[in-house]
């Protein structure tokens, strides 16, 4: 089996080892951000601990499997696409062990102290770390470039934006609630053990069903994403194209290529074929910079007429080689993402129809970012069995510590419905936000509109670990990816 794969022992047991610690990432993130989720219905009396942990569990289970895959491969594109297209090289290799142990480290050091740190600012500080590290040691490279700063920056905002709706939304929606159902119950702190009315009972765990099922589809995307990564890097014949792909959709996007291809040569852009490798030098510095040059469009050329000779007359994938898979999801990728690029950086020349190159782009898309059923089933598996272990510090967090009074039924349904839209409003966009972020500051939101006060101690704690999560990850991914070159080089040998 090993020798039908192309794999030799020691990639065997770095492919062994990075996919144990994607998804220990995932179990650790279960029970570092999915707790959020259930701390409300553990707070409120609506649930009893041991049923809410696996209710939000198994919602986080569906969540996973009925994702788009959309924030996965946004996660991916942050990445420096020189080691996204070589993963399987020994660089690759450190990347990936680098960023994992990076946000797991982070991750288990603010859960040890209760606090709920964003496991998305974790997991994208490692990957700015890795990006100018990279940079750093690249001889020909510029300090920073290869981190694309672009798709940094929308994520970042989103990271900032996220808290501050949670925040200020779900306060509103306590005091529209005050104004607008008067029943005193909703606004009342539990008594003792004893269970709210039926009807707030359910609404408390229908918010909380939703904010877990809206973690598992955007959080548990992450550990999807550099699962793909791995496998294909250590597999590629298997998984570096999508194998299911249809006669029919491989034969749009062949004549997609070729319409492309007619425009490039109507404008008198004939592609630059002397060297494979320099027309992907090319199209990786318009991906790591954003500016296009005179290089750009000969490059893209090329590459687009890599495809058409691979994929023209082809009706199933399993017809090309392992070897030919690889190269065609490098010259996919490189195409594709060069496409989009020009696109929303309006440096399409004219004479090009950015709708039809929308929808080539689109097409070359479904080639390469697809993610198995058995994937999502052990990253859900993962995210499940860790929200259902080790929950109890971060819930004692939101439960007990934001405030000064005791959370109300209707303070936690209105953080929880807050929450949940933000995320899956993320979710639809690809973009990954903070579950931690976004219910923590619902919480606090909510305890400012009605008057109970907040924990100063608590919220200065919160919002130091927020503030230093990315700096620190940071510098944690750069250490970690510099050491784990030297390991693959020069202790393991892989190349």
């Amino acid at each position: 089996m090993i020798a039908q794969l192309g794999i030799d022992g020691p990639t065997l047991v770095l492919l062994g080892l990075a996919l144990l610690m994607a998804l220990s990432f995932e179990f650790v993130n279960g029970f570092h951000d999915t707790a959020n989720a259930v701390a409300t219905v553990i707070y409120t009396k609506s649930l009893k601990p041991t049923p809410a942990v696996v209710w939000s569990g198994l919602w986080n289970l569906i969540g996973v499997l009925t994702s788009t895959g959309a924030v996965a491969f946004g996660i991916v594109a942050l990445l420096p696409v020189e080691l996204v297209l070589n993963v399987g090289s020994g660089a690759g290799f450190a990347m990936v062990f680098s960023l994992l142990l990076s946000a797991i480290i982070w991750n288990l050091g603010t859960w040890y102290l209760g606090l709920p740190a964003s496991s998305s600012h974790t997991l994208i500080g490692s990957i700015v770390g890795v990006g100018l590290m990279n940079s750093l040691l690249s001889p020909d490279s510029a300090f920073g470039d290869g981190v694309n700063w672009a798709k940094v920056a929308d994520t970042g905002k989103a990271l900032v934006i996220s808290p501050l709706i949670g925040f200020f939304v779900a306060g509103g929606l306590l005091l529209l609630a005050k104004l607008l159902l008067r029943n005193p119950a909703l606004y009342k702190a539990p008594e003792g053990d004893k269970p709210p009315p039926i009807w707030i009972r359910s609404l408390l765990i229908l918010t909380c069903t939703g904010v877990s099922f809206a973690h598992g589809s955007n959080d548990g995307q992450k550990g999807m994403g550099l699962i793909m990564l791995i496998l294909v890097g250590v597999v590629p014949a298997t998984f570096a194209l999508n194998m299911h792909a249809s006669a029919q959709s491989l034969q749009e996007i062949t004549l997609s290529a070729k319409a492309l291809d007619q425009t490039l040569s109507t404008q008198g852009i004939a592609p630059d074929e002397s060297e494979d490798a320099r027309a992907a030098k090319d199209l990786t510095s318009l991906l790591s910079s954003g500016k296009a040059d005179a290089q750009t469009l000969p490059a893209l050329a090329a590459d687009n007429r890599r495809i058409i000779g691979k994929l023209d007359g082809v009706t199933d994938l399993s017809r090309l080689s392992g070897d030919q898979r690889r190269d065609l999801r490098k010259d996919t990728y490189l195409v594709s993402e060069s496409i989009g690029k020009l696109i929303k950086t309006k440096q399409l020349p004219s004479g090009f129809d950015a709708a039809e190159l929308g929808k080539y782009q689109k097409g070359l898309k479904s080639l390469t970012t697809f993610i198995p059923v058995w994937v999502k089933v052990a990253v859900a598996l993962a995210l499940g069995l860790g929200t259902m272990i080790g929950w109890k510090r971060i819930v004692v967090t939101v439960g007990e510590k934001i405030g000064k009074a005791h959370l109300t039924y209707a303070q936690g349904a209105s953080a929880e419905i807050v929450a949940f839209a933000t995320i899956e409003a993320a979710d639809v966009l690809g973009l990954p936000v903070s579950t931690t972020h976004v219910l923590s500051s619902g919480i606090a939101g909510t305890m400012a509109a009605n008057g109970s006060g907040i924990q100063k101690e608590t919220l200065r704690n919160i919002l130091l670990a927020w503030v230093l999560t990315l700096p620190a990850c940071v510098l944690l991914g750069a250490t970690l990816f510099g050491a784990g070159l030297l390991f693959v080089f020069h202790v393991l040998g892989v190349r």
